[in-house]
């Protein structure tokens, strides 16, 4: 009987125990996929997983790095600490073996760094591909325009006659960017008022908008969904309603969109006409002809 008693508080006690592990496993397993990418947005974009990989890297040999520097410091004021108040540690001036170290080492670091982060940069902006579809992003305060270019229709999104109110906002209120799936798509940026910047977060890149200026972004889209998209550039009083949508569906269901675009009325292109400051000579050469008054 004594036993049994004895048995049950340890029972007790191993219960929290094994739910503590249970609790444990399942967040691990939960939060393994976002871990693996470093808490980033699920790439949608075929250079995304680049992203992802080079983001990982730095804050691994980031970690490393302040592992080794605190490790040195805990055994600096271990190893030589004071023992008595007569003892008086060993004096030198230098020591070349550390001072090589502290000195080489961050220079190849940063070297590394440097190196892969132009690589990455320079396959993020890669634009010498023909694209598949083109797309004129036209921001303004505070919504979006998009000019299929290719296809000669558009989206006008309306500034909402709400904003700032304190009340959520709803998907469908939102201007609507429909691209096909694999296939590369090329965001010709440009910006009616003042310097905004295109952001759809699971693209995992963004680029600004300034007046007066063309640039250009191109993108092979991997993954169909409903991505969102943002202003990423403060750029007045309700820049944080400055919000749209991307869908990528299907090849079918691109052409689709595109004929119910014609059949509302909405051929043409909104042109650089609405611009507050005009483009500069040399930034019209980088718009697509049939955009080019």
């Amino acid at each position: 009987m004594r036993r049994l008693e004895e048995a049950r508080p340890r029972t007790r006690r191993r219960v929290p125990v094994v739910i503590a592990a249970a609790s444990a496993a399942m967040l691990l397993s939960g939060c393994g996929e976002a871990v693996s990418r470093g808490f980033m947005p699920e790439p949608a974009t075929e250079v995304g997983p680049d992203v992802i990989s080079f983001w990982n890297s730095t804050w691994i040999a980031a970690l490393a790095v302040g592992v080794l520097v605190w490790a040195l410091i805990l055994w600096a004021v271990f190893a030589y600490r004071r023992r008595s108040d007569d003892e008086v540690p060993t004096q030198f001036r230098y020591h070349v073996p550390f001072e090589i170290l502290y000195t080489v080492v961050p220079i190849f670091m940063v070297a590394a760094l440097f190196g892969q982060t132009v690589n990455l940069q320079n396959a993020m902006l890669d634009t010498e591909q023909e694209p598949d579809v083109v797309v004129n992003v036209a921001g303004k305060k505070w919504s979006w325009d998009f000019n299929y270019v290719n296809e000669d229709v558009y989206v006008s999104g309306q500034q909402a006659q709400d904003l700032n109110l304190g009340e959520e906002g709803l998907p469908e209120t939102l201007p609507t960017m429909v691209l096909p799936v694999d296939s590369r798509v090329e965001f010709v940026l440009t910006s009616r008022d003042v310097i905004h910047s295109f952001w759809v977060v699971n693209f995992l890149q963004k680029l600004d908008m300034v007046p007066g200026r063309v640039n250009i972004l191109q993108v092979t889209t991997t993954e169909e969904g409903t991505f969102q998209g943002k202003c990423a550039e403060l750029c007045g009083a309700y820049h944080s309603e400055m919000l749209f949508q991307v869908e990528v569906v299907s090849q079918e269901e691109y052409d689709a969109f595109i004929a119910d675009l014609e059949a509302a009325g909405n051929t043409g292109q909104l042109g650089t006409e609405l611009d507050l400051y005009p483009l500069q000579p040399d930034q019209v050469e980088k718009l697509p002809e049939e955009m080019r008054n």
